[in-house]
């Protein structure tokens, strides 16, 4: 489970996270959304201890990622892009990251076959199309088998096989029970995968919930989300803002 409360981070004079609340439940894909610059990738960073906020907290399994004793066996992660060196093979670099943290040589395999990497694991991977080095940070952030995955933006400049193909692969992790935490700019990309929504707009949380929680009062999930990120206006139901969880 994740659970960030009132979260606060200032960049200089300006405030990029202000007040966010909202927790990701287990066996359920969550879609944190809003446009380029609304503070998602500053929250997902402040969650994955990349970054520390001005005020607020953020817990994995309870517990904020720093503490944690084995952070990719708890949570697996994927920040713009794979981060693999160009000039490595795709088993050489999750040879790399497995090795570093502790993980079995076999899980390598087991990662490649799930993304649908297993007969590209020898291939460089400045030869990866974008699609498949989506693939290949998720083969990383899936090593240690953790129970919450997280990430920013994984369908990002994907054609529509490779959207369709994250969009099975994300609902199959849910399936398994997993907390799964997808950060997008575009609605259309999330209403057929996720179970749950959070909108950021300017830094705040402007509306949470199920699809029919989020659309109450407008005519779709999109129509929702461009009123809502465009006007920076809470939604009609939403108390987001200042509650610990939705």
């Amino acid at each position: 489970m994740i659970q960030i409360s009132h979260l606060v981070k200032r960049h200089g004079g300006r405030t990029v996270v202000n007040d966010v609340s909202f927790s990701v439940s287990p066996g359920r894909v969550t879609g944190l959304l809003g446009p380029n610059g609304a503070g998602k990738s500053s929250t997902l960073r402040i969650l994955l201890g990349l970054d520390s906020p001005n005020s607020g907290i953020a817990l994995i399994s309870g517990t904020p990622y720093r503490r944690l004793k084995n952070p990719l066996w708890t949570v697996g992660a994927m920040l713009e892009g794979p981060g693999a060196n160009r000039g490595r093979t795709a088993r050489a670099h999750l040879t790399w990251v497995a090795q570093s943290n502790g993980i079995p040589k076999r899980r390598i395999t087991e990662v490649l076959e799930l993304t649908g990497l297993e007969g590209d694991g020898r291939m460089r991977v400045g030869r990866f199309s974008l699609g498949m080095g989506q693939r290949l940070g998720i083969a990383a952030a899936l090593l240690g088998n953790p129970a919450v995955l997280v990430l920013d933006e994984p369908t990002n400049g994907l054609d529509p096989d490779g959207i369709r193909w994250m969009r099975r692969f994300l609902r199959s992790m849910a399936d398994e029970g997993r907390t799964v935490l997808v950060s997008s700019h575009m609605m259309s990309e999330m209403q057929d995968t996720a179970d749950d929504f959070v909108i950021i707009a300017q830094g705040r949380v402007v509306a949470q919930g199920t699809s029919g929680d989020v659309r109450a009062g407008y005519h779709s999930l999109e129509s929702a989300f461009f009123a809502l990120t465009e006007g920076h206006g809470d939604h009609p139901s939403n108390d987001a803002g200042s509650a610990d969880t939705p």
